[in-house]
């Protein structure tokens, strides 16, 4: 299918993306190797005008935050946060404190608030012990929010671990066309998955090691501009599921793969007077709704791959190294 502008979930308007990158050794054996990616669904108040959102578990050896009340609510009100497992507590923390600065009723005048904050285990390399991300590192992540982000080995993703060598961030997008219809599908993916043999690119490179590795995870965010509701976006995080197989994992017992997939296409206030919400939605039955289906897997596929390609070889804890994947 044809690629959005940038080929990344930002082709989807009004979604940005924002890094904080934690890099430093400590002494001998102790390195900072880690960091926070924060996706941002819109450009308004997130928690006054929130938007549809589901998410699907393909395997739940995971420590997300807020995925509970996505699923019952089918909003999402909130920054999309990612960082490593160890710092979920910091980053939610950060971010509720960015929010509560921006919207003084949460908590007081009106209710409480939901924070989604996504997580892989980067304890191979980062000297996750030491929890060295800081409340301050996710504010700072949603302020440098743009729609040109860096990939790679950046962010959350700075020592994460795909297929045998240096995984991370990437992204990509696809155009749903039907008619006089088009609509945007963008995907970012937080790999920290896979063997090296199971990688389904051909002639694949990656370094032969004996150390033992923790199975690893996958977070994947599948936005789109498409006017679907929180039971359409489920079935499209359902498809991310195939576009990650596609690439060859096994879905290891140990790893946590989970999908939150969102629409930009309306938004729901957050108090309205009338009792009754009106809504354009796309049919299920409507020929664009394969398009859709096809955009966010070919979108996860290349975006698995897109944090392989922009990954760099990288020094952590106790010096070992990973090695950026390469063709002969």
């Amino acid at each position: 299918m044809q690629k959005g502008k940038l080929n990344s979930i930002t082709d989807v308007p009004g979604v940005k993306v924002g890094h904080v990158t934690l890099d430093e050794k400590v002494d001998e054996n102790e390195s900072v190797c880690t960091g926070v990616t924060a996706i941002l669904p819109h450009t308004g108040n997130w928690f006054e005008q929130k938007v549809p959102a589901a998410s699907f578990v393909l395997n739940g050896f995971g420590k997300t935050a807020g995925l509970i009340q996505v699923d019952e609510l089918g909003v999402l009100e909130s920054p999309i946060m990612l960082t490593n497992t160890f710092s979920v507590a910091a980053v939610l923390q950060g971010t509720m404190e960015y929010m509560l600065a921006e919207n003084p009723a949460i908590g007081d005048s009106t209710s409480s608030l939901n924070l989604v904050v996504g997580e892989c285990n980067d304890s191979y390399l980062n000297s996750m012990r030491r929890m060295a991300v800081e409340p301050a590192h996710a504010a700072q992540a949603i302020q440098s929010a743009s729609t040109d982000f860096e990939q790679g080995s950046v962010g959350a993703g700075k020592g994460m671990i795909c297929y045998g060598v240096k995984g991370g961030i990437g992204s990509s997008s696809r155009i749903a066309e039907y008619e006089d219809q088009r609509f945007t599908t963008g995907v970012l993916a937080l790999t920290n998955f896979g063997r090296k043999e199971e990688i389904a690119i051909a002639n694949w490179q990656s370094e032969s090691t004996n150390d033992k590795r923790p199975d690893g995870s996958v977070i994947i965010i599948a936005a789109t501009d498409a006017p679907l509701d929180s039971r359409q976006l489920k079935r499209l995080a359902k498809r991310a599921a195939i576009g990650l197989g596609r690439t060859g994992t096994h879905v290891h017992n140990g790893s946590g793969d989970i999908i939150i997939a969102f629409s930009t296409a309306y938004t729901i206030p957050h108090k309205q007077a009338a009792p009754f919400t009106e809504m354009k939605l796309l049919r299920d039955d409507h020929e664009l709704m394969a398009f859709l289906f096809q955009g966010v897997i070919e979108s996860t596929e290349e975006a698995v791959y897109q944090s392989l390609f922009h990954a760099d070889t990288t020094v952590g804890r106790m010096g070992r190294t990973v090695e950026k994947g390469s063709f002969p």
